[in-house]
């Protein structure tokens, strides 16, 4: 019987400069302007929270390209200035202007978008419409990811999921924290971000939790979507997925061993049911 095709899963952390990783994670006397490329080679994706916050030069995005291995990916969180707004459907300037700053310098690296929302932002149909218009199917020649990070319980809605399926946008998995979770799968990939590691933990999470996870990330691959996370529509079509996976805030000290023990633990699942 031929092996059942699945999607991709991609397992990461936030960003790579943050000193505490320096001695732990990275090793000790590596050059600061080696660390990408070091975390590169232990990790299969990383978000990029800087993107937030200002905009990178194309320069920037293609040095980082050539400072990853083949098959990496990198998720861009969309500037502030396009989601933090009262009237959604006027951020048409700062989404282009983002698009236009150098992203598809990344190629094919270039991963999904996550257009994070500030939890006091409530679910207004037409508005959210409005926002969901604004965002291409691809620039230049290239076909963009985009996913959306919601935080007010107001999107707890199947008109909410309905929409985001009508446009192909992910509704991002928040996990372990006390933000707003909604699992509903609504695009043709699933984009997961899960804040719970702890100082206690050696590896982030318990052992246990990080099986749990690798098998909620082969689950989305597969087409299915996990039993015991809360969906709010109504069942998604089974068919394989790309599946991204971060581990984010939490005790970030220990996320990249949480990211990495993840990995690890996919490719022994992998190679046993191979």
């Amino acid at each position: 019987m031929p092996k059942q095709k699945t999607g991709e899963i991609r397992i990461g952390i936030g960003g790579w400069t943050y000193e505490p990783w320096r001695g732990t994670f990275y090793p000790n006397g590596l050059a600061q302007k080696r660390e990408l490329e070091y975390a590169g080679g232990k990790l299969t994706s990383i978000e990029v929270n800087g993107t937030y916050y200002g905009s990178q030069k194309p320069e920037s995005f293609a040095k980082w390209r050539d400072e990853t291995p083949d098959g990496f990916v990198f998720a861009l969180k969309g500037p502030r200035f396009a989601t933090n707004r009262r009237v959604l459907s006027e951020a048409g300037s700062s989404v282009e202007r983002f698009l236009t700053s150098g992203v598809t310098e990344l190629k094919d690296k270039l991963g999904p978008i996550n257009w994070q929302f500030m939890p006091t932002k409530k679910f207004d149909p037409d508005d959210f419409e409005g926002f969901l218009k604004l965002l291409p199917a691809s620039h230049e020649g290239r076909a963009l990811r985009h996913a959306v990070e919601v935080r007010h319980d107001s999107f707890k809605s199947p008109d909410f999921i309905a929409l985001a399926r009508e446009y192909g946008v992910a509704v991002i998995a928040a996990a372990d924290a006390d933000y707003t979770q909604i699992a509903d799968v609504t695009a043709p990939f699933v984009y997961a971000r899960i804040m719970g590691t702890v100082e206690k933990e050696k590896l982030g999470y318990p052992a246990k939790a990080l099986d749990a996870w690798v098998e909620r990330a082969r689950l989305w691959a597969a087409g299915d979507t996990p039993k015991d996370l809360g969906t709010v529509g109504k069942t998604a079509e089974k068919k394989p997925r790309d599946v991204f996976l971060y581990v984010i805030s939490g005790f970030k000290e220990k996320n990249p061993a949480a990211a990495m023990s993840m990995i690890e633990r996919l490719r022994l699942r992998e190679a046993r049911t191979a």
